[in-house]
């Protein structure tokens, strides 16, 4: 039996309707389910900067033990809210940062936390930038003495598979271990990837690593994301190294008073 026009639209738009809300309503039902999965590949990249996880480790309790959180802002200074409203490192997006000026930026710091005490044993900090196809990102860590490289977590939206999309790789990553962001004159100048891939990291400097082969813009990069947001976070390492420093000098004419 041939329908009229009038009842097949409306047989559409019901359809459509009912179609439409069960899609809102499994967006919404499966919304929190979505946020935790975020939430843990956020928690397993901050922690895989600085440690080796293994299948069936609990992250979120050795987040929930290690990991201390802030955010400062472009002077270095650590704030706990923005315009009246409470903020939290882990809620804020470096994706979306990275779209503001750098001085209106939020930047998140992560505490790598001596296991059973509350002294810094490292320092974790997001850096975001642009890749050869789309954007780059990931964590560096820092040891405590704020110059030498604990360690970095990188991943990609779209680098080339095989070339680019290397950044991934644990053998990449493992480049950057033990190398200075400062070099022998005291200047922050970041690691930078060289041009080129050799194989021998032997013949590189504290402030080099080895480079991609066929991937060469990807790797710069990496370079310029490490040094625009280690440059970012400059005016935080200093306010944290002269504390340091003024602790030490403080405990030091303590013991000598003592003695």
């Amino acid at each position: 039996m041939q329908q009229s026009n009038g009842y097949i639209i409306a047989f559409s738009a019901i359809l459509t309707v009912i179609l439409g809300g069960l899609l809102a309503f499994s967006a919404i039902g499966l919304k929190p389910m979505q946020d935790m999965q975020v939430a843990l590949d956020t928690q397993k990249k901050i922690l895989g900067a600085v440690m080796e996880l293994k299948e069936g480790d609990d992250v979120p309790a050795i987040y929930e033990e290690r990991i201390e959180s802030l955010v400062v802002n472009a002077q270095g200074e650590e704030i706990s809210e923005v315009d009246g409203a409470p903020v939290v490192a882990e809620d804020v997006e470096v994706g979306k940062q990275f779209k503001l000026s750098p001085e209106d930026r939020l930047y998140p710091v992560y505490k790598l936390k001596t296991q059973g005490g509350n002294q810094a044993e490292a320092y974790i900090l997001p850096v975001y930038g642009n890749g050869l196809w789309d954007n780059i990102w990931g964590y560096i860590a820092l040891e405590n003495d704020l110059k030498t490289v604990k360690g970095v977590s990188f991943d990609h939206a779209g680098e080339t598979p095989g070339l680019g999309a290397r950044i991934t790789s644990v053998d990449v990553q493992e480049r950057f271990k033990g190398k200075k962001i400062y070099n022998e004159v005291g200047e922050l100048v970041a690691v930078r990837m060289v041009k080129g891939e050799t194989g021998d990291p032997s013949i590189y400097g504290e402030n080099e690593v080895d480079g991609l082969s066929g991937a060469t813009i990807t790797a710069v990069g990496v370079n310029s994301m490490l040094e625009s947001y280690l440059g970012y976070y400059k005016p935080y390492l200093e306010k944290v190294s002269g504390n340091a420093i003024s602790q030490v000098n403080s405990e030091s004419k303590e013991l000598t008073f003592n003695n």
